[in-house]
């Protein structure tokens, strides 16, 4: 049987080592999502990513929920609540909505490469 108590008290008492870890790792397994799906690759290479970063971004929801379970209530644990709670979102929807997310990134891709070419053309009449 798991001792849930000493697995919040170790949780608890490498916070900070474990969101050094965690917080990165969060982003850039999602930014990873984000491109595959961006890039259209395969349903089984999103799959993956997507699997992998729902991974870290459930250990950062049960890591903060830790917090909560103590009665630590201040704006660190609501932030990491916050990245965690989206990120997996993202790859939530990365996985059940991929094409909707793949239009999605590219209008933005194209938003924000006509912007980059409008501020190239400015800097250098």
């Amino acid at each position: 049987m798991i001792d849930y108590n000493a697995l919040f008290e170790f949780s608890r008492s490498h916070c900070i080592s474990i969101c050094a870890f965690l917080v990165p790792a969060n982003l850039l397994t999602t930014s990873n999502t984000l491109v595959l799906t961006g890039l259209r690759r395969s349903p089984m290479q999103v799959l993956l990513a997507a699997g992998v970063a729902a991974l870290l971004s459930g250990v950062m929801v049960l890591h903060v929920l830790t917090w909560f379970l103590i009665g630590v209530v201040m704006p660190p644990t609501f932030v990491l609540l916050f990245l965690g709670s989206v990120c997996l979102l993202t790859n939530l929807w990365a996985v059940l909505a991929r094409e909707s997310m793949a239009r999605l990134l590219v209008t933005i891709y194209r938003i924000c490469t006509r912007v980059d070419l409008l501020v190239f053309r400015q800097l250098h009449e």
